[in-house]
């Protein structure tokens, strides 16, 4: 079992595979943001992470499928 949790509230940061460019960044924040509850999103292209702040509880999974959707992986 993993000891990252399943659900958060706040601001969460995550890994994202397969991110290089402009475009990248657009795509997972657009598709990030449509989950219920996100408030914004940030995109570090150089290390390859997203901040997530959120104002209500929020599945990793949700965000998980979101990067999916936008083409790229979340890793682990």
């Amino acid at each position: 079992m993993t000891s990252t949790p399943r659900t958060f509230v706040g601001t969460t940061t995550v890994q994202v595979s397969g991110m290089t460019c402009a475009h990248c960044e657009r795509a997972v924040t657009e598709e990030i943001s449509r989950v219920a509850g996100v408030r914004s999103v940030a995109v570090d292209l150089a290390r390859g992470t997203v901040t997530v702040d959120v104002d209500s509880a929020v599945d990793r999974a949700d965000i998980a499928a979101a990067v999916d959707e936008a083409g790229y992986a979340l890793l682990p």
